[in-house]
């Protein structure tokens, strides 16, 4: 049985609350890159090392380009882990938002409105002569 127009407003209501309780956000992810240097004596060339890094990157667009930023620190990556993280949250939310309004929408019935005297009107021709040669 398909839900109520009250039953899909409750929920409607409650996506929003949730939205509105979001914290902090930035968009972007955060990759791991590590590797070998240029330093052959260095150990990473050694066999079964790992190599360097990890080495966390935040990569998102801003106004069309590709920014990337490192983090100094552990607690500036779980910062940012955190942001990213909600702000995927808040798109979840943004989709769950979108479907429930278009539920609303196809039950919600249609009022009929009967158009003024003004709208009733057709427009007069115009009785200029037109300049055309």
């Amino acid at each position: 049985m398909p839900d109520s127009l009250v039953d899909l407003e409750a929920r409607r209501n409650a996506v929003q609350s949730q939205i509105s309780q979001l914290g902090d956000m930035r968009s972007g992810s955060i990759t791991g890159t590590g590797g070998r240097c240029g330093n052959p004596n260095c150990h990473c060339h050694r066999a079964g090392d790992t190599g360097h890094g990890p080495y966390y990157r935040l990569t998102r667009k801003v106004n069309g380009k590709t920014v990337t930023e490192t983090f100094s620190s552990a607690a500036s990556l779980t910062k940012a882990q955190r942001e990213v993280a909600e702000c995927q949250r808040f798109r979840e939310l943004g989709d769950q938002l979108l479907d429930v309004n278009e539920q609303i929408c196809e039950l919600r019935p249609v009022e009929e409105i009967s158009p003024t005297a003004q709208e009733k009107k057709r427009p007069k021709r115009s009785k200029r002569k037109s300049r055309a040669k």
